[in-house]
């Protein structure tokens, strides 16, 4: 008891420094089913993120919070006190650049499922929806929809991530030529403003707030619960990998398949680029046999790059029979390199759940917890090609220290009026350099020499005026941002002034300037609370 109260009096010390000590009083007077935390380990916890690109910040305080009401009843406080303090959501920290770290002032609200009772998945198949908390793992309601031969359309390709974290970025794998983004996939979401008000949305309520919720980087509310639409879930994967060595033939076939929409297609298109010859048989590709290793100077023709592309058959049990058929018709369209395919058959959720195998294995060799300078584009379709010959052929060089995707999207799948960014043409590629920064290792794999890279393959763009965008963005200036968001920027500084008048949210983004130090307390709203 001894230690708590001088953990709890240190913590209000901070708290008086930071934000008065009447403000302090309205703090310790919020009243939350859920609990607050000072605890040194807690708050070293939340003060990072997966990128481990920025200095630890700890916060002032972590919210569990069992219910959405608690995540209001927090914010109103903050929108009503004289010096309003930021407030950042937590689901799995999986942010780069610190985006999810409130700062020294701030407070946390740790999203994640399970800790203080926050609502379970409520699945209703007769209308093919789940509704789930905004901190839920996608791994855990998969788990449960597939209970039910139900499972949603849309994934990211590590589904240790929250569903409030991935619809506040767009939410992208390899289905998303065919069902779009999981952004595209929600129905009706409950979402906590700056102002502290629980509001539901949809297409048919509160519709401004809905669409700019969705790919809006966390800066118009926290989202409590989200619906997200369901179909039928296949049993099987049958898992395809082949080679190229022509970037253009490559890419060809990319979008021939991003291109069929019937029954008879693949069901996941994906890519990745092989700039040295250790990274082809390395964790990501780890589905190559080792007994059967893949040379690059024994397929490639200029010896130095490849490319993969990565597709699947979903099927059941009973369609056994029928799915040699259908795979052998759709590959006979692609022009890979013949001796080149490797295939694999494995339960659905295996496949989805893929990744996580590859993190398990980098933990187990203290390659985990490791700084991801990681650079993720949007490139459109028409300078793909240069983007080939100046990164991958060129700043590259032949060393990487982790993969390379590379796979096109539909942008008639995406919903125009959500907050995310695309290149404005109707085919564009996700680039997603995924490196990881070693210490010890030699000079191409150390933090400073890859964030360099970064930034020369952004100045490449930029002098080359390949129209980028990037997906997980950082920007440093507010004109940066403004670049980014080019004909969606009015929009979406009306709806932040609309819905966080205070930047109380998100600060961590760096997108708008907090004006809180300027303005005086305006009155409390009141709670719209809805039910699940």
């Amino acid at each position: 008891m001894t230690s708590i109260f001088l953990l709890m009096t240190v913590a209000i010390s901070q708290l008086i420094i930071a934000v008065g000590p009447s403000e302090l009083l309205r703090i310790g007077a919020i009243d939350v089913d859920g609990y607050f935390s000072v605890h040194p380990t807690e708050l070293a916890s939340v003060s990072s993120d997966f990128g481990m690109l920025k200095s630890p910040e700890e916060p002032l305080a972590v919210l569990h919070p069992s219910s959405a009401e608690d995540v209001a009843r927090l914010v109103r406080t903050a929108y009503g006190s004289a010096t309003a303090f930021p407030i950042s959501a937590r689901g799995h920290g999986h942010s780069i650049n610190g985006q999810a770290v409130a700062g020294r002032n701030g407070v946390v609200v740790e999203m994640n499922h399970g800790v203080t009772g926050t609502p379970e998945p409520l699945i209703r198949p007769d209308e093919m929806y789940v509704d789930v908390w905004g901190g839920e793992l996608w791994v855990d309601v998969l788990r449960k929809t597939v209970e039910y031969g139900l499972a949603p359309k849309s994934w990211t390709d590590y589904l240790y991530l929250t569903v409030g974290g991935t619809l506040s970025n767009a939410g992208i794998s390899g289905q998303a030529f065919h069902h779009g983004p999981q952004i595209s996939n929600v129905l009706e979401m409950d979402v906590v403003t700056g102002k502290g008000e629980v509001m539901r949305c949809s297409e048919e309520e509160n519709t401004k707030l809905f669409h700019g919720v969705l790919g809006g980087l966390g800066q118009l509310g926290i989202i409590t619960r989200a619906r997200i639409s369901l179909e039928p879930a296949p049993q099987r994967v049958r898992w395809i990998r082949v080679l190229y060595s022509s970037f253009e033939v490559f890419t060809e076939d990319q979008e021939y398949l991003i291109s069929m929409h019937g029954q008879l297609k693949f069901d996941y298109v994906e890519g990745f680029v092989i700039v040295d010859e250790g990274l082809v048989n390395n964790w990501r590709s780890s589905f190559f046999s080792p007994r059967n290793p893949v040379k690059i100077s024994s397929v490639s023709s200029n010896g130095s790059v490849l490319y993969c592309l990565e597709i699947t058959k979903n099927y059941h049990d009973s369609d056994s029979e029928t799915v040699d058929q259908e795979v052998e018709i759709l590959m006979k369209k692609l022009n890979f390199i013949p001796t080149s395919v490797f295939t694999t058959d494995l339960q659905y959720v295996d496949f989805l759940d893929r990744v996580h195998k590859a993190e398990l294995k980098l933990r187990s060799k203290n390659l985990w917890e490791v700084p991801h300078p990681w650079l993720n584009l949007f490139v459109p379709k028409s300078r793909i090609s240069d983007f080939d010959k100046g990164v991958f052929k060129g700043i590259l060089g032949n060393k990487t220290s982790g993969p390379i995707l590379i796979y096109p999207m539909n942008k008639d799948k995406w919903d125009e009026r959500s907050s995310a960014v695309t290149p404005d043409e109707e085919v564009f590629y996700l680039v997603a350099l995924l490196r990881s920064a070693l210490t010890d290792g030699e000079e191409t794999q150390k933090l400073e020499y890859l964030k360099d890279q970064n930034r020369r393959i952004l100045e490449f763009c930029e002098l080359a005026k390949i129209n980028v965008k990037q997906y997980l963005p950082h920007h440093a200036t507010q004109e940066e941002w403004v670049a980014h968001f080019g004909d969606k920027w009015d929009r979406f500084r009306s709806l932040k002034a609309e819905f966080d008048p205070r930047h109380i949210l998100a600060t961590g983004q760096r997108i708008f300037q907090n004006p809180s130090l300027s303005l005086f307390p305006p009155s409390s709203p009141s709670s719209s609370a809805a039910s699940w």
